[in-house]
Order: C-alpha cells, then structure tokens, then sequence
C-alpha cells in the first residue's frame, strides 16, 4: 500500500529557552539553548495489519522544497553548531591532523590495458582526482616514458557545485572515447557524458537519469546503460546510446519487470561479451550479448531462480561460474559453453568447504583468483590451471583484509591485490603466481610522524548469549593498560552479508594517540563466518545482529579493555539501525554514540514501495505486509520503541539528498527521542543541505565531519584535547 506525504502546515521551533536538567525540572539558566522541538500532528500510517500512528510523519517532503520543513532542519543544524562551539579548536586540530597524514599530490598504482597504463591522481590541495594515462613503450621527450594524458581532471568540471561525484568510468575499445558518469547532487542519479580523448572534445550526448555503470560496445560507438526510475530510483530498463542521437531515440535492450531485482552493465574480461546481471538478496540472473553484434541481441547465459545465486566470467570457449547450487558458502566451476545450462557438466575448480565462503574470483590464462573468508578474515586463494592445488598468499598479522586490485590483463602470471590492516596502510602487492613471491608495489603514505609500531592490532573471539562466538578486530596504542580505564569507540554493521573487514583508517589514529581503543564488532548479518553468518542475522533472526553487539560490548568491558563510563558505538545506514536499535535496548552500556545516515522507521519505509529501494529489500528484513514480518520488524525497529528512559549521547548524521535512508527517517527519530527520552544528554542532528548517501564529496570536506563528530566522541569522553 502506498503512503504519500502529507503536506507540512505549521511548525513549532524553539530555538532559546530553559534547559532541562536529569529530573525534568526545569533549570533557572536561561543561557543554554534548548533544541527544536518538532510539532506534532497524528498521521495514521495504514498497513494489512492494522493503522499505526506516526506523530512526525508531516517531516516527509519528497521534494525537498517544503519551507517549514527546511526551517526546521536548519534550526537542528544551527543548534548543533551552538553546543559545539567550544569544540571548534578541537575540531581543527583533528582535521589538520588528519589532513597531514595525507600525502596531497599521491597516485595510485598504474594498472595496463590495452597498450596504456591507467592511474588516478591527486595535485595538492585539490578536492578531487584526475584520471590520466600514458602510452606503454613510448617515450616522451626525455626518452624515459611517454607523456602523460589526462582524461578526466575532476577538479574542472566539479566547479560550481557543492557536491559532486563521478561514479563510473571507460574507455572505449579502440581507446580514443573516454565515457563517464557524474551526480552533482548526491541522489545517485547520474548523467553519462562522453570525450574525445583524442581532441579534448566533449561531446554534446548526455544522458540523464541512469546507474553508475555504463559499458561499450566493440563498434566503439554504443554505450549500454541502465535508466532509472524517476520515482523510485530503481535502475529497471537497460538501453543503448549510439553517440551522436538524442538520448530520447535510445533503444531498450531489456526491461527488469521483478522490482525486487537490481540491474548492472559490464563487458566479460576478454571483452567478448556485454553483460546485463540482475540480482536480488537470493537469486540472480546473467543475460550475455557478443559485444560485436550489431543488434545486441541477449540471451539468458542461466535463467534465474530463488535461491540460486550466480556471477560468471568467459574465458575461451567456456564460462567460469561463482555458484551456490548445492554449496551454501559458493563453490567455483568451469563449463564448456555448449553445457552451461546443464549442471551435470559443471566441473568443480573451488570446492564447497563449510569453513569458508568464496566472495569472489578473477580469472587469467593460466590461473584463478579468488576472493574467501575464512576464520573471519579476507584472503586470496590462487589456483592453476593446470593443477587441483591452490595456495593462500600468506599473513603475518592477526587481523587483517586482502582483496583482488585491478587486474585487467588475461596473459600475465601477476596478480595484483591489496593488503591491509588496522595498522597497516594500504599497500599494493603483485604475486608472481609462478614463482610465489610478492613485491610490494606501492604502500599508502601516511605522513604527520605516524609510526607503524606504535600501534597494535588483535583480532578475538567473543562469545554472544547464545554461544556463538563473534569475531572482533582490535586496534590501540602500544603500552595501553587493560585495566578498564581506556575510552573504546565500537563499530558495527551487520546487514546484507557485508564484511566489515579490518582496514586501516587515516581517521581512526587521532582516536587511539588519545588513549582509546578502536574495535570493529563481526556480528550476525555479515558474511566474514559464511552465508551461515548472514542468515541468522536477517529477517526473522536480525535480533543476533543487535545482541551479538552489546555482547562484544559487554565482554570488551569485562576484560578491561574499555573503562564501562567511556564506551562509544558507531554504524552507518543499516549500520544506524544497529544503532537505534542498540540505543533502546541497552542504553545504559553506551556512554554516547554516532548514527550516520541510519535506517531507523523500518516499518513505514518497507510499507511504502514508493521509497527508492524498498522493493529490492524484502528478502532482507521482510516484508512488512505479512502479519509475521511485520510484528517482528515492529520489535525492533528503532523510531516505533523509543521509550521514556535514559539515553545516551547521540550524534545524528543524514544529508537532505540521500536515496538510499531518506533524511525523513533520522529527522523524525530525532523529533521522537527529544520528546520521549527521560535524560539531559546531548541530541545533535547534523544534516547535510548538500550531500546525499555518502555524505560530502572531495577527499577534504569529509574530514571536516570526521572532526565534528570525533569532537563529540572526545567532548563526552571528558578529553579536551
């Protein structure tokens, strides 16, 4: 059943006026600003399981344009600049640290395809990247390398926008055209435009309305791209450009009538084929085009099922398929590909193993890669042709992530990927497949007199009520006593079958050289222990997801590592309905936490199929039409349980453009905590009038939101500095 947003009539703002202490007696200072308080109005959010009523539901407007209700964000973020004003040196000081560590005019690692070496890069001081290339065995002037040529140098274009992001980019087959997608709004609607590389000529083709993805044909003048829907945002028809016609005359290739499907364009490695790949949270589909037919025409390589999950690669005449038919955790095959529909001619390359789940894999003339989680943590297996054994590129760390880099040449014994840690910065590996040896090609800078040393890393075991144990990845300052006195700031996700693997974070240091400990909870709902994992922390199971975080919690605690009047949470989208959720269960564990963007109504929102992505997500918290899903989602979601009680100091982020968790969700839950909640600690709620999902775009202006936030973390830690 539909809801549509009622317009905003009257809002109540109070910006200044007596403050309430702890009892609720109200406190003769009158130089404390109170917060905004939002008006309420009774709306009845109807359901087949009966009405709800929703007191905030007028802060709803689908356009974004409401006076009232842009007031009323702009009232919570001026309130939020109030109470942290004296944060304000803080805050600097943690964004010129985390500033300097950054190296400012830094590359990524060169990758080869077809006859050139690619590379992003930075100029000092420059928010944005430019993407460039050189000629491969061609010298320049110096007779050293050929020049350099820069395709897309993001930093002009972005000019004149507050936010602004290119979200796909390719070359054309005969390496002349250079395509790209950009959103200069942050709602991941984006506009394909195309250059010629050659004479710097932008052509007049745009393309409006579509996914991130875009992908070429052989005749390097077709461009395959996914429209989206205006409304929901749901990329559902998948068309051609051919360059020089008006995006208007553009041919649908194949419409996605399941909306619970999304939809993605890609070429095969060896660039024989175009691809149109549709999945939903438990099955998926590959429709497969010779990237040279004229009319693209595309067949079905496996048509879909429920519950069978599949990506595949070509390579010669057979096809190489990531597979969980009769292997929970994915097993790899190879097929000929006169047989691909017929599974008794599958044969296996990566068994199914119970203590192990593929993620992914990349294939080379001689050899497979592929991504696997195993104990937790991310590693690469590589498996020859030419044998049945495989080898793990080996760790010396104990909590750790590698995954595949960019690997885009088929004739090649090198693979290249990336390892890091929560002490480790990134770094770029070449493994000779033949020889087994790795060379470190490149490893991140991390400037500002950071000492790898210093810190160390561990990776435990946590036992949850039930008994299950949860892995958790730990990171903190050499010489920190376990006795219970240290601040520890706690991350989690916990959905979708997302890894939170261990990664190094240039942000984090500023937390550990002021004593905490940083600790990346691998609760239920993920996938680093299996699909096993991520089953039973979904649908009717998503309450392991909650507790196993407060267990972490709980144990962390009772080991001394974490002083019990100093623990902070943190999670982000479906990681801020961890939050909520933790919040109204166990309040009294948290000394204060961080819900960015956070997925918090979860009954009103997967009731309204008008909601961008509502529909793709039913297998992933149910659908709330069904009396079952519906009452167990109302247990938890955490707008509907917000109860009189002690909370603890929470920090709100969201950005007005988000598609993904609309800003309504975090704006309302804030509105009802404010009004229900029996304590005095602070409620902040920044919003984002620019920015969308990800908050800001350029690699500085989110470092100004790490330092607000982290100001916050470090105001209620009682550190000043």
């Amino acid at each position: 059943m539909l809801i549509s947003p009622r317009p905003a009539t009257a809002i109540l703002l109070i910006f200044v006026c007596l403050p309430v202490d702890k009892s609720g007696a109200e406190s003769d200072t009158s130089a404390e600003p109170r917060p905004p308080v939002a008006a309420v109005r009774p709306y009845s959010v109807p359901s087949p399981n009966g009405s709800r009523v929703d007191p905030y539901y007028w802060l709803r407007d689908d356009t974004r344009s409401n006076k009232e209700m842009l007031e009323y964000l702009a009232a919570e973020n001026a309130y939020t600049d109030t109470m942290l004003a004296g944060t304000k040196p803080l805050q600097e000081k943690i964004y010129a640290e985390i500033v300097g560590r950054i190296k400012q005019d830094d590359a990524t690692v060169p990758f080869k395809k077809r006859g050139y070496s690619y590379y992003r890069r930075y100029d000092t001081g420059k928010e944005y990247p430019i993407y460039a290339r050189r000629r491969i065995g061609a010298a320049g002037a110096n007779g050293v390398s050929a020049p350099e040529e820069v395709m897309l140098d993001v930093n002009e274009i972005a000019k004149g926008h507050d936010f602004f992001q290119v979200g796909d980019w390719a070359v054309s087959p005969d390496t002349r055209l250079l395509a790209w997608t950009e959103d200069a709004i942050g709602r991941r609607q984006y506009v394909l435009r195309v250059k010629n590389l050659a004479t710097g000529e932008v052509y007049r083709d745009a393309v409006s309305t579509i996914a991130s993805r875009v992908a070429w044909a052989a005749d390097n003048k077709t461009l395959l791209y996914v429209a989206k829907d205006p409304v929901t945002l749901l990329g559902d028809k998948v068309r051609k450009h051919k360059l020089g016609t008006e995006a208007a005359q553009d041919a649908l290739v194949y419409e996605q009538e399941d909306k619970a499907f999304y939809t993605s364009v890609s070429t095969t490695k060896d660039e024989q084929y175009l691809t149109i790949y549709s999945r939903s949270t438990v099955s998926s589909e590959l429709r497969i085009a010779r990237s040279d037919d004229p009319a693209l025409r595309f067949t079905t390589l496996l048509p879909r099922e429920r519950d069978h999950e599949y990506q595949a690669e070509h390579l010669g005449d057979r096809w190489i398929l990531r597979t969980n038919w009769q292997a929970k955790n994915f097993r790899i095959v190879e097929v000929d590909a006169k047989d691909v529909g017929n599974r008794s001619k599958w044969r296996d390359l990566i068994s199914h193993r119970a203590d192990a789940f593929v993620n992914g894999f990349d294939v080379f003339r001689n050899f497979l890669a592929v991504k696997e989680h195993s104990n937790g943590l991310a590693n690469i297996r590589i498996r020859p042709w030419n044998t049945s054994e495989s080898t793990v590129i080996a760790s010396d760390e104990p909590a750790y992530t590698t995954a595949l880099g960019d690997n885009h040449e088929l004739d090649t014994k090198l693979v290249r990927y990336t390892y890091t840690s929560l002490t480790t910065p990134r770094s770029t590996f070449d493994y000779d497949t033949t020889s087994k040896v790795k060379t470190l090609l490149k490893r991140d800078p991390v400037l500002g007199g950071f000492d790898q040393a210093l810190y160390l890393t561990e990776h435990v075991w946590v036992p949850a009520r039930d008994g299950t144990r949860v892995p958790v990845s730990l990171v903190y300052r050499k010489g920190l006593k376990k006795n219970g006195t240290a601040p520890l700031l706690q991350y989690g996700y916990g959905s979708y079958g997302f890894s939170m693997d261990p990664e190094f974070s240039y942000t984090v240091i500023s937390l550990l050289d002021r004593g905490f400990v940083y600790a990346i909870a691998h609760i239920r709902g993920g996938q680093e222990m299996g699909r096993d994992w991520y089953e039973n922390g979904k649908l009717l199971r998503k309450r392991n997801t909650f507790t196993d975080f407060i267990d972490v919690t709980q144990h962390l605690v009772a080991e001394k590592y974490a002083d019990p009047r100093r623990v902070f949470a943190m999670g982000e989208s479906a990681g801020g309905l961890l939050m909520g959720a933790v919040a109204n269960i166990a309040p009294q564990d948290y000394r204060g936490m961080i819900a960015l963007v956070p997925f918090v109504d979860a009954v009103t929102t997967m009731l309204d199929e008008s909601i961008p992505l509502t529909t793709n997500e039913f297998d992933e918290w149910g659908n709330p039409k069904q009396k079952e899903y519906y009452e167990y989602m109302l247990s938890y979601s955490p707008y509907d349980n917000v109860t009189r009680q002690n909370y603890p100091a929470i920090f709100v982020g969201t950005g007005l453009w988000d598609s993904q968790v609309q800003y309504y969700e975090p704006a309302k839950w804030v509105a009802k905590l404010r009004a229900t909640k029996a304590d005095a600690n602070p409620l902040l709620f920044r919003v984002n009038m620019e920015a969308g999902h990800g908050g800001k775009s350029g690699r500085f202006q989110g470092y100004r939101e790490t330092a607000e936030q982290f100001a916050f973390l470090l105001q209620q830690a009682g550190l000043r500095d």
